[in-house]
């Protein structure tokens, strides 16, 4: 396969057959937790145009950014007297609940929820206003069982739900090797198991998968049970870069409260500086989050390939989406969607700008001025 071909038709189907499933299933559960309530604000802090601001994201390595931000106190440092309100979410479907319904205002979301997100609601309801992570998504098998990807064809691969990024992404890949798997029941020449990430290494130790495509820190958690990785997603790509992680906002928090936008982006573009400076560092303070969240610190084996596969950036890499889509359109996956307008990159750029850094493109997607 060329490296060109893969791109686009994974994540084109990550866009065109996750629309009709992810609002009912793209993540790894389906509940929110408050993540400890509201932050500590000193009390001579100046106050920005709104009280708080209600930010989500997942407990999950490939939302660094904002375990990382949250937990170093950059997020609060620039917002001032704007106190922080942290919640995360097990699935995308919930967060874009979140998000209607105003229980969060800013969120560290997947590219395909974001898309069904705004065009499920013809374009009303968000805006991506950033990028944060590329990358952590590997297929890891059971080395004696499968030793090259055609051995593949009879085995049983997991995925963390009917659906969500990763589970039409290896669909895609399947039907890309000529093979047939019925996309609901996961039956056919390979067969997929939807099987949740907290539950997927105990299903690898007990035999009854034979491997899996998932993400981080679920696939390291595989490895350190004995699989191997035989696909890194980011090898399927140019330039291995691919979204894993948006920042999207509600678009009436945005017009409302548009200086608070700005200084999360700000936070957003330091804590990703303060990440590639300082990667020891920031890996434990994402640990440390983790472990605040769910009662336990994952160990250096497992945390430390997991970390390295993910990069964090501030491009959303705007450009991916159309040709995504496009290919979808044209594999008749897919009546052309209308995503003019689903980025907002303005303070993003206003805020690289102001901290030296080249500005990032919209890829003629971005609202109109």
């Amino acid at each position: 396969m060329s490296a060109a071909r893969p791109r686009t038709f994974l994540r084109a189907l990550a866009v065109t057959a996750a629309l009709p499933l992810l609002l009912t299933a793209c993540g790894y559960g389906s509940e929110s937790t408050d993540d400890g309530g509201k932050a500590d604000v000193a009390a001579d802090a100046e106050k920005l145009s709104a009280e708080e601001v209600k930010i989500g994201y997942f407990p999950n390595l490939t939302h660094g950014t904002a375990l990382v931000g949250v937990q170093e106190g950059l997020f609060q440092k620039e917002l001032g007297g704007t106190r922080i309100k942290a919640s995360t979410f097990n699935a995308g479907p919930s967060e874009i609940e979140a998000l209607n319904a105003g229980s969060i205002d800013i969120g560290w979301i997947g590219p395909s929820p974001s898309i069904n997100g705004y065009t499920k609601s013809q374009g009303k309801n968000l805006r991506i206003i950033g990028g944060s992570a590329s990358g952590g998504v590997k297929l890891v098998v059971n080395p004696d069982r499968i030793k090259s990807e055609d051995d593949l064809k009879g085995k049983k691969i997991a995925t963390p739900q009917l659906g969500n990024t990763q589970d039409v992404a290896f669909l895609n890949w399947i039907a890309e090797q000529g093979w047939k798997v019925d996309p609901q029941s996961g039956k056919g020449d390979v067969s997929v198991v939807r099987s949740d990430n907290k539950v997927t290494p105990d299903a690898y130790k007990a035999g009854s998968i034979d491997g899996a495509w998932v993400p981080e820190p679920t696939a390291s958690k595989l490895v350190a049970g004995g699989a191997k990785v035989l696909i890194d997603e980011a090898d399927l790509w140019p330039d291995k870069k691919f979204v894993i992680t948006n920042i999207i906002v509600s678009q009436k928090f945005l017009k409302e409260h548009p200086d608070v936008v700005e200084a999360v982006l700000r936070a957003s573009v330091k804590t990703n500086e303060w990440i590639a400076a300082n990667p020891d560092k920031a890996k434990a303070s994402a640990n440390k989050a983790l472990e605040k969240l769910s009662g336990k610190a994952l160990p250096a084996e497992i945390l430390d390939p997991a970390w390295k596969s993910i990069t964090f950036l501030d491009d959303p890499l705007a450009a991916t989406l159309e040709t995504e889509a496009s290919f979808a359109v044209k594999a008749g996956l897919l009546d052309k969607p209308n995503l003019k307008g689903i980025y907002d990159l303005t303070l993003l750029n206003k805020v690289l700008k102001a901290e030296g850094k080249p500005e990032v493109d919209d890829a003629g997607l971005g609202v109109a001025r």
